[in-house]
């Protein structure tokens, strides 16, 4: 594409509980980003209930819309293409983003770019650098924990993904357990500064020779811990608890990401989704980097961009309309939707 060309690209996100748009040019510039939160809504029921979700997305959709064309200074004759989250997340959610940039797309006639939720969150990392490849990409949010290799632009292969719980779904689920309502991850990991590790919770998967994860066991030895010292009357220390989970959290991502280092030599290392967020795997993934003889560049999205935001939509989609990726009306939402898994069957 001519560097000439202002390409003006209208994204929507809504495959949670965040109704989000944006416009972003050439990939690069945010001109908007509205977030229309729900977690007020959500917090009385301790997670997404996802009727909810899609109610709110009703309501936000066409201020969001408005808001986002009006912070940017656009007109809709301007813009070069519409992009939309089509998956993975709640079905009901994703419709109404779906349906919103479909209309818009037909209307005024634009081409559509439909955008895999996790290729957004990656890359929310480019607005901190340009990707040079291959890079490896550490994946982590309420839903999702895995380990993505990328040789090339837009090709995902999963190398190593959770086998039970997502690390953000564990912390939902500890938080509970610890009285902190939802959402519960930056305030266990602001906690977790406050204590030392006294528990020795358990590493899941560490000597095993894959990439793969698991947290079942260590939120099961985190809740049967509480719940019996609550049988025998004794009352635990709630910031050793959040550090001792927290440090076995980061034991095993750090571990198993300097694993996947050894056998995918990369030029760049991406920590994103909303654990992206997480001081204590910031603070942990750079100390340990920095031990290693050639480190990859570190790429951690700012904090405005790690939880569901559509100027990461709007990132993705500008190197997928690059490579021809386009939609038509029949673009459904995809709840499942995962990336490939990589052909190797042992990378360690």
């Amino acid at each position: 594409m001519n560097s000439s060309v202002r390409e003006l690209i209208l994204a929507f996100e809504s495959s949670c509980d965040e109704t989000s748009v944006a416009v972003v040019e050439n990939g690069t510039k945010i001109l908007s980003n509205i977030i229309a939160t729900q977690i007020n809504s959500h917090k009385r029921f301790g997670g997404v209930v996802p009727e909810v979700a899609s109610r709110h997305h009703v309501q936000q959709i066409t201020r969001c819309t408005e808001e986002a064309m009006t912070e940017a200074g656009v007109t809709y004759a301007d813009l070069t293409a519409v992009a939309v989250t089509y998956g993975p997340g709640l079905v009901g959610a994703l419709l109404i983003g779906v349906t919103a940039a479909k209309t818009i797309a037909f209307a005024h006639h634009l081409p559509l770019i439909p955008v895999n939720h996790m290729a957004g969150h990656t890359y929310a990392a480019s607005y901190v650098a340009p990707f040079h490849f291959p890079l490896l990409a550490l994946l982590v949010s309420g839903g999702h924990t895995e380990l993505v290799y990328m040789a090339s632009a837009y090709d995902f292969q999963i190398i190593g993904d959770t086998r039970d719980d997502a690390v953000g779904e564990a912390y939902d689920k500890i938080g509970r357990v610890l009285g902190i309502p939802y959402p519960a991850g930056k305030p266990v990991d602001e906690l977790a500064h406050q204590g030392q590790d006294t528990f020795h919770f358990p590493r899941a998967m560490m000597e095993e020779h894959n990439l793969d994860f698991s947290f079942s066991g260590l939120k099961s030895a985190f809740i049967n811990t509480v719940h019996h010292a609550e049988q025998v009357g004794e009352t635990l220390n709630k910031a050793d608890l959040a550090t001792s989970f927290q440090d076995a959290v980061l034991d095993i991502l750090v571990g198993k990401t300097l694993r996947a280092l050894q056998t995918h030599p990369v030029h760049q290392l991406v920590i994103a989704g909303g654990v992206a967020a997480n001081q204590g795997l910031r603070t942990r993934m750079q100390a340990e980097l920095a031990k290693l003889p050639n480190p990859p560049q570190l790429l951690i999205p700012p904090l405005r961009l790690c939880g569901d935001n559509a100027a990461m939509i709007g990132a993705a989609a500008h190197v997928a309309y690059a490579q021809g990726i386009r939609g038509d009306l029949t673009l459904n939402a995809d709840p499942s939707l995962s990336f490939p898994l990589s052909k190797e069957t042992s990378p360690v």
